[in-house]
């Protein structure tokens, strides 16, 4: 009679610890799809080469963009003039850093002068690199409504090869030569890049 017992307060058991672990599962089941949906009236958009694997890291210059024409190569056209201009825009403003950090780490005289120098030569090699600029997602879709077409692009460059052009046109700058040295400004680009993640 204790065996039947027993055995029937285990099944007992097991059930409700079955249907307590199945009500939980349902109730996340419920909690997720009510943090995944949009508020009511509104529709998610999903930006195509966009996301975390579109972002800039540590070893690369990221950007993505969009272009919206009539005509398709237009579009296509847009969405990389737009795509450079962000990534140059990014690159601008991560120099400015490594900049401003070597200026001052440096014993460098009239640092004001050596620091506008500098982001002269930022602007050159920026231009002349971003025609070298690789395609990593392009993705072109039309615009029911307006007949459109839209291109989705991004893009990188690597870091490496940008400090590699950056250091040919300091090296051979006559103003900046006296002063400039290539490890330590290379530690400080690389230090500002780690500040950015990594893979």
């Amino acid at each position: 009679m204790k065996t039947m017992t027993t055995n029937r307060s285990l099944t007992v058991l097991l059930t409700a610890l079955m249907l307590s672990g199945a009500m939980t599962a349902c109730k996340s089941k419920k909690k997720a799809a009510a943090v995944a949906a949009p508020p009511s009236g509104e529709t998610e958009i999903k930006v195509l080469c966009s996301g975390p694997e579109f972002f800039t890291d540590n070893k690369v210059f990221r950007a993505n963009a969009l272009g919206e024409s009539m005509d398709q190569a237009t579009a296509k056209k847009k969405a990389l003039a737009n795509a450079r201009a962000q990534m140059a825009s990014d690159i601008n403003t991560q120099i400015k850093g490594v900049i401003d950090n070597y200026v001052n780490s440096r014993e460098m005289n009239n640092r004001e002068e050596v620091a506008e120098r500098f982001e002269g030569l930022t602007r050159e090699v920026v231009d002349q690199k971003l025609t070298g600029v690789r395609t990593i997602c392009e993705k072109q879709v039309t615009v029911n409504a307006t007949g459109n077409f839209k291109t989705y692009i991004a893009i990188e460059l690597s870091a490496q090869d940008l400090l590699a052009a950056y250091n040919e046109r300091l090296s051979n700058d006559e103003r900046l030569r006296i002063d400039y040295d290539y490890e330590k400004f290379k530690e400080t680009f690389e230090a500002e890049m780690n500040k950015l993640g990594g893979n």
